[in-house]
């Protein structure tokens, strides 16, 4: 199935890198609104360049359109090309505004289309590791999670040697005006929305902690640095979410149940590995063990041919779409829990202004878990 990326910028270098693990994708080329941006990204990579967002659309070989431009643009891109035909794969957000968002899913309904949204972190090795023990029920009954996003002070870093391997720098002004939450909460609440299904009600405090971020130009934008939301799901299971680009960096998770904790320490990671602390019994009282007990992948992760802060395979979520066409079969990261996701992290980037909490008005069927992750 032939893709072809809209946008050049810091991510796109991540896609093409894992690219190769999909032998089954094949770029037909590349287009970015920045021509210099888009002739290096080019020259770098060795991939074509369409002159024009019309000219990629106009471009019939094409099937599936990888929408990596700045988030404010993923709203009219993902419109164009799923108006000219397209399928769409979008970096996160679907949207900006959830109102946009669910035009695109029912423009995409209307013209018998996909639109997905990334991140596809559900796909990996460690997250599908984790459904299955839920599956099996390894720690009971489970109640609760804790789980954390937290990057650190990274107004404090040197965030403006940053480059991407073909020399992109990290775009520092877009990136703390759109905010951590809207850009990171998503890595986990796609993963719990997968295991405990649609969530009912959200309550979320948002606040932005360094407004100027005490870097070199104005923003325009003060998106909050730091977020902690409630997700009620409609299962019963509670979760706890923090995000922040102040507190240390912790990218932990926690399921509590019943009979112990399942957790990992990143889910930036597909090979992370996955743990078991057990509850104890000792004569009145009740611990949970000091000690982790390994909970087995269930099958090796890839190695991904690049260097960061995550090893991550951002391509797959791009051949689940392909293979579910191809296949005549639902998306795992269908459009329906993609904008579900999408309204849960809104819920909590807006809660800097309302403070209330939000009933979720969207919903969605369940996913499978990978045929290789089945018990």
């Amino acid at each position: 199935m032939r893709i072809a990326i809209v946008g050049c910028g810091f991510v796109a270098d991540y896609y093409l890198k894992t690219l190769p693990n999909h032998p089954q994708l094949k770029l037909a080329g590349v287009m970015d609104r920045n021509s210099d941006r888009a002739s290096k990204f080019s020259a770098y990579h060795s991939v074509p360049v369409y002159d024009s967002l019309e000219k990629l659309l106009a471009d019939g070989s094409v099937d599936i359109v990888l929408n990596l431009t700045n988030p404010r643009s993923h709203f009219s891109v993902s419109k164009a090309c799923l108006e000219a035909g397209k399928h769409v794969y979008s970096e996160k957000p679907l949207a900006m505004e959830f109102s946009e968002a669910e035009e695109l899913v029912n423009l995409a309904e209307q013209k018998g289309l996909l639109i997905s949204s990334a991140p596809c972190s559900i796909l990996s090795e460690t997250a599908q590791t984790i459904w299955q023990a839920l599956r099996e029920n390894v720690i009971g009954k489970v109640r609760l999670v804790y789980a954390e996003m937290d990057d650190g002070l990274v107004h404090r870093m040197p965030y403006k040697q940053w480059l991407s391997e073909s020399g992109t720098p990290w775009p520092y002004k877009d990136e703390f005006e759109v905010g951590c939450t809207l850009e990171h909460a998503g890595y986990y609440v796609n993963w719990l929305t997968a295991f405990f299904g649609p969530a009912e009600t959200v309550t979320a405090f948002s606040s932005c902690l360094i407004p100027d971020k005490e870097t070199d130009v104005p923003l325009d934008v003060n998106a909050p640095d730091f977020s902690v939301a409630c997700i009620k799901f409609a299962s019963g299971v509670v979760a706890r979410l923090t995000c922040s680009i102040v507190a240390p960096h912790d990218h932990a998770l926690k399921i509590i149940g019943d009979e112990g904790i399942l957790g990992i320490d990143d889910c930036w990671y597909y090979g992370a590995p996955v743990y078991i602390k057990r509850m104890i019994a000792i004569r009145r009282k009740t611990f949970i063990t000091p000690w982790k007990q390994k909970y087995p992948l269930v099958r090796k992760a890839p190695k991904f041919g690049y260097k960061g802060s995550q090893q991550m395979d951002f391509c797959r979520g791009v051949a689940e779409m392909a293979e579910a066409i191809t296949e005549k079969r639902p998306c795992r990261l269908s459009p329906r829990y993609c904008l579900h996701n999408n309204e849960i992290v809104l819920a909590i980037q807006n809660a800097l202004e309302t403070g209330a909490p939000y009933k979720l008005s969207s919903s969605f069927d369940p996913i499978a878990p990978m045929p290789w992750a089945k018990s």
